[in-house]
């Protein structure tokens, strides 16, 4: 499949990108500013204009799915936030990912996918976390929802628990709660591209 990717860069991406073509992929990241091609998804002219770009399709003109490992967010208590906060929380994460499937749907394949990112934040919040969370529970509804919309296109979203290998930075924040290896979030990326679910938000740890 040639797969969009983005958010490469990070953790998670970079995961996801080695898994992905470790399978026979072809995999064409995209970002702000890292990627192959540099669109940023949280504009939505940047999202067409990645759509429009010959250089995402290929000799073959067709691209399979899209995939997102990336999202921005900001974390303060409530009390100390901005409606701005919320709303580039809402840009940055959620705005960005339907932009991804609202265009993507002229573009994708008749029976191609689409992988977003969530997080456990919206079922397990953290203090700090209300934005994260309020972000994460709207992809989800978004996610649910738009599978029935969709089809026979399918949606998916990934939602892992704070990465074992970011424990030594992020884990105060995160007390008790286990963790998942990241390479476990990526084989949730490959059941979601490759299987055949659809409106399914799957939870790691």
């Amino acid at each position: 499949m040639r797969i969009l990717l983005i958010g490469a860069a990070g953790r998670l991406g970079t995961a996801v990108e080695k898994t992905l073509a470790a399978r026979g992929h072809e995999v064409v990241t995209a970002g702000r500013s890292t990627g192959r091609l540099r669109y940023d998804v949280a504009d939505p002219e940047q999202v067409a204009a990645l759509y429009e770009d010959p250089a995402l399709y290929g000799d073959a003109g067709v691209l399979h799915a899209v995939a997102s490992a990336a999202g921005d967010v900001p974390y303060n208590p409530v009390a100390e936030m901005a409606p701005e906060d919320y709303a580039s929380a809402f840009r940055g994460k959620v705005l960005s990912q339907i932009e991804l499937v609202r265009q993507g749907t002229a573009r994708v394949a008749e029976r191609g996918s689409f992988t977003l990112i969530t997080g456990v934040l919206s079922r397990d919040p953290i203090p700090t976390a209300s934005a994260a969370a309020m972000a994460n529970g709207a992809v989800e509804g978004f996610v649910r929802a738009a599978a029935i919309d969709i089809a026979p296109q399918r949606i998916n979203a990934v939602s892992p628990t704070v990465f074992t290998e970011s424990l030594p930075h992020y884990g105060d924040f995160f007390p008790g709660v286990p963790s998942v290896a990241v390479a476990d979030v990526a084989q949730a990326y490959v059941r979601s591209i490759e299987g055949g679910q659809t409106g399914r938000v799957y939870e790691l740890g």
